[in-house]
Formats: C-alpha cells, structure tokens, sequence
C-alpha cells in the first residue's frame, strides 16, 4: 500500500513539474492620444476621407502609417477615388493634421 502511495505521489510530483506555467498579463501601456482641433478645412478633408475610403475598405487611423508612407498611398487611392487635386490636397492635409 504505501508503495502505490508513493508511486502516485512521485507521478503527481513529475505531472506538475512539466505543466506549463502561466505568465504574468502583459501590461500594455496605451500611448497618449493628440487631440487636434478641426478648422472647417480639416473637417471638410475629413468628410471626404470619411466618405469616400470607406466605400472600398477600412478606414485606417493616420497614425497607422507615417507621412512618408501617406504619401503613395494617397496618390495611388486618388485614382481609384476619382478625387480632383482639391479633394485629394484636403484628404492630405487632414492626415497630416492628425500625424
């Protein structure tokens, strides 16, 4: 009897020492959000980024991408938009507002 005792006592020793360990949570630390003021100019390139991006995909926060990167971005999405260079200049300057 107490060498299936210990039997099952060494088994159970071995099952806990090979479980897997729980980490701790990862905090995550959320980065302060640059609140900007809209003039009507920016608001209105808003409007257009608002409308017209989302037709075809997600809208993507400006802070996603940096301004180098906006910038093929943009002109590639003017095209398939068919936004004038007015409507695309507003878009560019309410993306980079937000940057």
């Amino acid at each position: 009897m107490k060498s299936r005792i210990l039997t099952i006592a060494a088994l159970a020793v071995i099952v806990f020492s090979c479980a897997t360990k729980k980490e701790a949570p990862k905090v995550v630390v959320a980065e302060p959000v640059k609140v900007v003021e809209l003039t009507p100019a920016l608001a209105a390139g808003q409007n257009l980024y608002d409308n017209n991006c989302a037709k075809c995909h997600k809208l993507f926060k400006a802070t996603d991408f940096t301004k180098e990167d906006w910038k093929p971005i943009l002109v590639r999405m003017q095209k398939k938009a068919h936004l004038d260079d007015t409507q695309m200049a507003s878009i560019s300057d309410y993306i980079s507002s937000q940057l």
